[in-house]
C-alpha cells in the first residue's frame, strides 16, 4: 500500500514538474488542485508566527498531536481545514504560509495560504490584536505570489495562469470574528451602535462579495466560502455572554450567524448566475456544530461545552498555553480552546464539505463541484 501511495503522489508530481523552469521545457496539466487560503484562524497555518500579534498559536499545547508534537502555526491540536482540503485535492503537501520562506520552487505550484489569525471582512475587525494580515493585504499578496509563481514557471503568467491559478480551489474563510470582535465586542461596539444585525450581516457580505469578484478577475475560478464558525456556542461565549457555568448556545448570536450564513448562500447562488457556472459554493460549520451538539454520540464526542485547553471554570476563559489546564482525550472534545475546535471536528467538517448535505454546503458539495465539465 505504501508503495501504492508513493507512485500515486509520484505519477501526480510528473505533471507540476514539467511546469518549472529549469527542469522540462514544457507544460501539462496538473494531475492535482492548487489550493489558495484566505481568511483568520481557521485557515492560518503559520502567516502569524511571523507578526507581531496577540493571536499566536506557535507554543505548546499547540499541535501536540502533530507527527513532531509541537506547534505549527495552526490554531488546533493537529490539523485545520486547509489541511484536510488538501489531501482531497491530492496535494503532496499543504500549501506553505505566504511568509514562510520555504515558499519557493515547486512549493509554489501547491498554492499557497494568505490566511491570518483575527482577520476580518472589515478592516476594524481585529484592530487590537496588533499587525496581522487583513484581507486586503493578503488580496495583495496573492498578486506578490503570481509574480513569484509566473518566475519559476515554463511560460510565464501566461502558463501560470492558466495551469496553477485558473484551475486552483480558493478557500476564504472569514465572517466570525467581525461578529464577536468587532459587532459584539465588548464593552462598546460602533458598529453595533451603527447597523441593526440585518445591517451589518448584509455590509458583511457585500464586502466580502466585492472581495470574491477581485480574486475572480485575478484569476479565480472555483471558491470554497466557510461561513461562520458556531460562535454562539463558543466556550468563550459561554462564559462571558451567559457566565461560567453556561450549558445553551446565545440565542442572539445564533440568530446573527444563522441570517449571515443564510445570506452568504444568496450571495453565492447571484454569483453563480452572473457567471453562468458553478463558481461558489459555501459551507456551514455551525449547521454542522448543531447537529453534534445535539447528538454528540454519532460523532464519538462526549465533551461539546468544555475547551480542551484552557483557564477557569470549563477552560472557557483565556487563551491555550503551556499554563493551561489540557485534556487528555482530545477526540472526544468538540472545543480546542476557548473559540477553535478540535482536529477531529475539523476533519468532520471537511467530510461534509466534500460529500454533505445540503444544510451543510450550498449549492453542491465540493466533491460535485470539482466533477463538474465546466468552462471556466
Amino acid at each position: 500500500m505504501a508503495k501504492m501511495v508513493g507512485l500515486v503522489v509520484g505519477l501526480a508530481m510528473l505533471g507540476y514538474c514539467s511546469l518549472v523552469a529549469g527542469r522540462v521545457v514544457g507544460a501539462s496539466d496538473p494531475d492535482f488542485v492548487p489550493l489558495y487560503v484566505f481568511g483568520g484562524s481557521r485557515g492560518d497555518s503559520g502567516n502569524n508566527n511571523y507578526l507581531d500579534t496577540t493571536v499566536k498559536a506557535d507554543s505548546p499545547p499547540y499541535g501536540i498531536d502533530s507527527p513532531t508534537g509541537h506547534p505549527t502555526g495552526r490554531f488546533s491540536n493537529y490539523r485545520n481545514l486547509p489541511d484536510f482540503i488538501s489531501v482531497a485535492l491530492k496535494l503532496p503537501q499543504p500549501p506553505l504560509s505566504y511568509l514562510s520562506p520555504q515558499l519557493t520552487g515547486e512549493r509554489l505550484l501547491y498554492g499557497c495560504n494568505f490566511a491570518s489569525g483575527g482577520a476580518g471582512i472589515l478592516n476594524d475587525t481585529g484592530i487590537r490584536q496588533g499587525n496581522i494580515i487583513r484581507i486586503p493585504k493578503q488580496l495583495l499578496a496573492f498578486q506578490q505570489y503570481k509574480k513569484k509563481l509566473a518566475a519559476v514557471v515554463v511560460g510565464g503568467t501566461k502558463q501560470a495562469e492558466r495551469l496553477v491559478i485558473n484551475k486552483g480551489l480558493f478557500l476564504f474563510a472569514v465572517g466570525s470574528a467581525d461578529f464577536t470582535d468587532n459587532y459584539y465586542s465588548p464593552p462598546f461596539s460602533a458598529r453595533a451602535s451603527q447597523h441593526t444585525v440585518p445591517e451589518f450581516v448584509d455590509l458583511l457580505v457585500s464586502e466580502l462579495s466585492k472581495y470574491l469578484l477581485r480574486l475572480y478577475d485575478l484569476g479565480a475560478r472555483r471558491m470554497l466560502v466557510i461561513g461562520s464558525s458556531p460562535f454562539a456556542c463558543w466556550p468563550a461565549q459561554l462564559a462571558t455572554r451567559g457566565g461560567a457555568g453556561a450549558d445553551e448556545c446565545d440565542p442572539e448570536l445564533q440568530n446573527a450567524a444563522s441570517l449571515f450564513n443564510s445570506q452568504l448562500n444568496r450571495m453565492a447562488q447571484q454569483l453563480n448566475d452572473r457567471f453562468g457556472y458553478v463558481f461558489a459554493v459555501v459551507a456551514n460549520s455551525a449547521a454542522l456544530s448543531i447537529d453534534i451538539r445535539n447528538n454528540p454520540g454519532a460523532y464519538g464526542f462526549i465533551e461539546t461545552k468544555k475547551a480542551c485547553c484552557g483557564q477557569g471554570p470549563y477552560n472557557r476563559l483565556g487563551q491555550c498555553t503551556p499554563a493551561s489546564n489540557l485534556c487528555s482525550n482530545r477526540d472526544e472534545f468538540l472545543f480546542w480552546d476557548s473559540i477553535h475546535t478540535t482536529d477531529r471536528d475539523t476533519g468532520f467538517f471537511a467530510e461534509s464539505i466534500l460529500s454533505g448535505p445540503a444544510h451543510v454546503v450550498f449549492p453542491m458539495n465540493l466533491n460535485s463541484m470539482l466533477a463538474l465539465k465546466q468552462d471556466i
